[in-house]
């Protein structure tokens, strides 16, 4: 029994290790001074200001004394232990201006897929210290298997629009209680506080459950990169920043171009993402050199098209992204030394780690963007070889049909190689019976006078044949 408990407790480290959390940063507050139009908490003098038609949630922490307070249609106020709202007296109060009206600001523009609400938290639920590990811009926002934290004695409203239907997640905390299954929440959804709290057109949805592919699992936030990106660029006047490199480098789920280095791999049921990021941070980024460059690892789906313009499917692979602090000429070099390291790694060791093939991008300020294959189990995939013969046998089976005349072809060219085999003859015109031939069924000449054969009696093999007036046989034909 004691080991089965020890196994169960060493599982529950390993998920809770695997696991990502992701807090919300924004509040709606009493308490807090970015919440009010002039930058302070209301004091005793001050008329608080509601707009009537904007819904809110706020959590009052602390008692206070108000002049007066215009309250909204729709909403909602929760408040701590031994926290309210009391009448001014008309005392005074050093620190408070007399007869101001202070609002509280609008809280609907903060969305759900704005990365800069957003903060990466350890399993500790502490603040994720900026290390050299990060993620491209759609990782910065929940993903599907992802822990979601609203701070206790906090309340918030967040703007849930999506291309998605549904917004998956592996549990939601708020209000100190902790969702993580899909009935749970389902019951909280129905309750008055989270119309209150979320507003949109997605729907958040808890599943409970992480991700159970040892090679990772994609984001899943593609469907609104356009939205994660426009929240990004929506305080740079809606441009990316132009890179100090020549060709930037643009990583799979990023906003903007990168200076340093891409790696795209190719891997097999044996690889595991964790313990190969375990592997790079600890034999390869944590050198002295490599101090200045950062480092982004996950999975991602490739979109793939037939003849580069009708889409078809995508393709997982494992991205890593280098970036680093070099600038000028010295723009991505580091990075791009970290890179060549890696793919040195995977040709040595790459079969041995799931790894099957890896190409190498660079872009810094010094070289043009180059691409460079790994040799490692340069394999020609049976999906290649199936898809050269069909198209192969799709081509041959064209021609045969147009051989065999079963197909016509639009005449889109003057004229294709295999129409010049033979010329058009022009079709003789249905009211021409043609013209009886003078020289036809005329008993040919004999070499003995005295013997006749007829036409009528010559046996079948005999072959019947007259001599051409306008044919010489001494003329030789130019």
């Amino acid at each position: 029994m004691k080991r089965m408990f020890l196994l169960l407790g060493i599982l529950q480290l390993l998920a809770a290790a695997a696991a990502v959390y992701k807090q919300w940063i924004p509040n709606t507050n009493f308490e807090t001074a970015s919440n009010w139009d002039k930058g302070r908490v209301p004091c005793a003098s001050d008329v608080v200001h509601f707009e009537k038609n904007k819904v809110i949630s706020v959590f009052v922490g602390s008692p206070h004394v108000l002049k007066d307070m215009y309250l909204p249609l729709n909403g909602e106020f929760v408040l701590a232990s031994g926290a309210g709202f009391a009448a001014f007296n008309g005392s005074w109060d050093p620190g408070c201006d007399s007869d101001v009206t202070v609002r509280f600001a609008d809280a609907e523009h903060y969305s759900w897929f704005d990365p800069s609400l957003w903060q990466a938290m350890n399993p500790g639920r502490e603040l994720e210290p900026s290390g050299r590990i990060f993620s491209v811009d759609e990782e910065r926002v929940p993903c599907r298997y992802d822990d979601v934290i609203f701070q206790p004695e906090t309340s918030f409203r967040v703007n849930v629009d999506s291309s998605q239907q549904v917004i998956h997640l592996r549990s939601i905390s708020l209000m100190g209680q902790e969702f993580s299954s899909p009935e749970a929440w389902a019951t909280y959804l129905q309750g008055l506080s989270a119309p209150l709290q979320f507003h949109g057109n997605g729907t958040l949805q808890v599943m409970g459950t992480g991700c159970a592919d040892k090679s990772g699992c994609a984001c899943g936030n593609t469907p609104d990169g356009h939205r994660i990106c426009a929240a990004l660029l929506r305080t740079s006047g809606g441009q990316c920043p132009t890179p100090t490199c020549r060709s930037p480098l643009q990583p799979l789920g990023h906003c903007c171009g990168v200076c340093g280095a891409t790696i795209s791999l190719d891997f097999t049921p044996d690889f595991d993402l964790q313990k190969y990021q375990d592997r790079l941070v600890q034999d390869l980024l944590s050198q002295p050199r490599y101090a200045s460059v950062r480092m982004a690892i996950s999975k991602v789906h490739k979109a793939q098209t037939f003849l580069g313009v009708i889409p078809r499917s995508s393709t997982p692979l494992i991205q890593i992204v280098l970036m680093d602090d070099g600038a000028g000429e010295q723009t991505g070099t580091t990075a791009e030394q970290l890179a060549s390291d890696i793919m040195e790694d995977i040709a040595q060791h790459g079969e041995a780690l799931g790894i099957s093939s890896g190409k190498m991008e660079v872009a810094s300020g010094s070289t043009f963007t180059e691409q460079v294959e790994s040799h490692t189990l340069r394999r020609i995939t049976v999906g290649m070889v199936l898809g050269l013969l069909f198209s192969l046998l799709f081509l041959g089976g064209i021609f045969f049909l147009y051989r065999k005349r079963k197909l016509r072809l639009p005449a889109l060219h003057p004229s294709w190689p295999w129409d010049r085999m033979e010329d058009p003859v022009s079709p003789m015109p249905a009211g021409d019976k043609g013209f009886d031939n003078p020289m036809f069924d005329v008993e040919p000449p004999s070499t003995d006078p005295g013997e006749k054969v007829s036409q009528e009696t010559a046996p079948k093999d005999h072959q019947i044949f007259y001599l051409n007036p306008l044919y010489n046989a001494s003329e030789t034909e130019i």
